[in-house]
């Protein structure tokens, strides 16, 4: 979510002001695209991972200010909800190792974490949705104290005069309201960054717009909501709808804030920047408080401060980022993976979803003619709901022909690609190797973390109500996880206790 925000309360000339700024970083950004050799350099891969913080029978435990105080470490943030976390490792060259690099500095983060909770009689939990979350547990009085989630709260209030609704189908479909956005801190993610330079940036953003929904499919980690049973990344759901600004009559006449997007991407990244401010009203209208090129002299980035506060708070599932740091570069954020069950899994989501974008972007992009992108969305939300069985289109390797089969065997026939993917972008072969035969493995056993924790429930519901079997499924998953084994090698109990 960016830098501190301590203003909570803006008038109209706040928001005036706001858009005019925007307005100015657009074109300041469309001449700094214009320099030869802005944005150019190795490629590197960083993430964010957040967490929930449970108790130990498995409940949120809402103390994660105190827990932050107690790690002291600056790659540690709080999150919306007070049962939230998030770790955010350090870029890595994607030459050579980078998960090692960043799995190793994951797990040195977790275990400081986890050290903190101890102290509060806690414990982590990375999963999509925590499955032992009930109503009384969202709701103004978790959220964290902190200014900027509550002027985030006020500011979408201000756009949705209604209450955020949340109709998710399933086994057991969910309705409900909300007056407030405390729904979307039960969602979890790893979101994977990945630097690129300007003039590859459309190639690889439409890929990765394309790679992400079998990705998802082999990845989910979320099949319950408040005790129903929903889709297999229920997640997906739960943020969109959460953070929804607009009015119960107008959705089909403006694009949420969470979505896929509105088709491949023609231009280049300035596009993208462009109709996030077109299409979405600011939600923290908190001018910068350097001028638009301070310090833009010469080689180096002009700030840009208003124009990434806003891209903060529009959630593509895969979105463009523009950092000032080190003469200023473009990065491509793909969120839409969920967090856990592991570590090795996460990084092999990553990997998977990293090398087959990479591998897609040195094809001919005839693709993007031939495969509407409504296609593409609509695959990416029923991967999200059916998982593995999810039917997704696929470009046919002929330039005007696609075809349409089950995610489970369209992730084994991509694992080749997403390999080649990462060994052209120089990753090791063995590290490719590794993450990879975790995806294969995976897909081959149909078990990702939604089926298990599916499993796990069904079993505990032999012996248990619904409740209760919740609180087991979720116990089991973290004995399992404290293994550090990949989620496709977990035994699934016949009846846990």
């Amino acid at each position: 979510m960016g830098t501190d925000i301590d203003q909570e309360e803006f008038d109209e000339r706040n928001y005036s002001r706001f858009r005019e700024r925007l307005g100015e970083c657009l074109s300041a950004l469309g001449q700094l695209l214009e320099r030869p050799g802005f944005g150019v350099g190795p490629a590197t891969v960083g993430a964010e991972l957040e967490l929930f913080l449970v108790d130990g029978a498995a409940r949120p435990l809402r103390h994660n200010q105190a827990i932050r105080a107690a790690v002291a470490d600056p790659r540690v943030t709080v999150e919306l909800d007070r049962f939230n976390l998030e770790l955010n490792a350090s870029p890595a060259l994607l030459a050579g190792r980078p998960f090692a690099a960043l799995g190793g500095e994951l797990n040195v983060l977790l275990d400081h974490v986890a050290g903190g909770a101890r102290d509060h009689a806690g414990r982590l939990a990375l999963i999509g949705i925590l499955p032992t979350l009930s109503q009384a547990d969202l709701g103004p009085g978790v959220m964290t104290d902190v200014p900027r989630y509550r002027a985030l709260n006020s500011g979408l209030r201000r756009l949705r005069q209604d209450p955020f609704d949340i109709r998710i189908a399933g086994e057991d479909p969910l309705e409900l309201a909300s007056g407030d956005i405390t729904l979307e801190g039960a969602n979890s993610s790893f979101q994977v960054h990945l630097r690129i330079d300007p003039a590859e940036f459309t190639r690889t953003y439409n890929a990765v717009q394309l790679a992400t929904a079998p990705v998802l499919a082999v990845s989910g980690n979320s099949p319950t909501f408040l005790g129903h049973r929903l889709w297999e990344e229920t997640r997906i759901a739960v943020f969109k709808q959460s953070v929804d600004d607009r009015q119960g009559h107008e959705p089909r006449r403006r694009l949420a804030r969470t979505a896929l997007g509105t088709g491949w991407l023609r231009g280049g990244a300035l596009d993208l920047f462009t109709e996030s401010v077109r299409l979405h009203p600011p939600l923290l209208p908190v001018l910068g408080d350097r001028s638009l090129w301070a310090g833009g002299a010469g080689w180096q980035a002009p700030p840009l401060d208003e124009l990434r506060l806003h891209q903060s708070t529009v959630w593509r599932w895969n979105r463009a980022i523009y950092d000032p740091a080190l003469g200023g570069h473009l990065r491509i954020e793909m969120r839409a993976l969920p967090a856990g069950p592991t570590v090795i899994d996460m990084l092999a989501n990553a990997a998977f979803l990293i090398g087959l974008s990479l591998w897609l972007a040195g094809q001919d992009q005839q693709w993007t003619y031939a495969l509407p992108f409504e296609r593409a969305d609509h695959g990416f939300y029923r991967a999200a709901q059916q998982g593995l069985s999810a039917q997704l289109s696929w470009p046919a390797g002929h330039r005007d022909q696609i075809r349409t089969l089950a995610a489970a065997k369209l992730v084994a026939e991509l694992v080749p690609a997403a390999k080649q993917g990462l060994l052209q972008a120089g990753v090791a072969a063995a590290e490719a190797d590794g993450l990879l035969e975790v995806i294969s493995a995976r897909a081959a056993s149909g078990q990702t973390g939604a089926v298990w924790q599916r499993a796990t429930l069904a079993a505990a519901e032999r012996r248990h109500d619904r409740e209760r079997a919740l609180a087991v499924m979720l116990d089991r998953y973290l004995q399992c996880a404290d293994t550090g084994l990949p989620v496709h090698t977990w035994p699934v109990a016949s009846s846990p206790r």
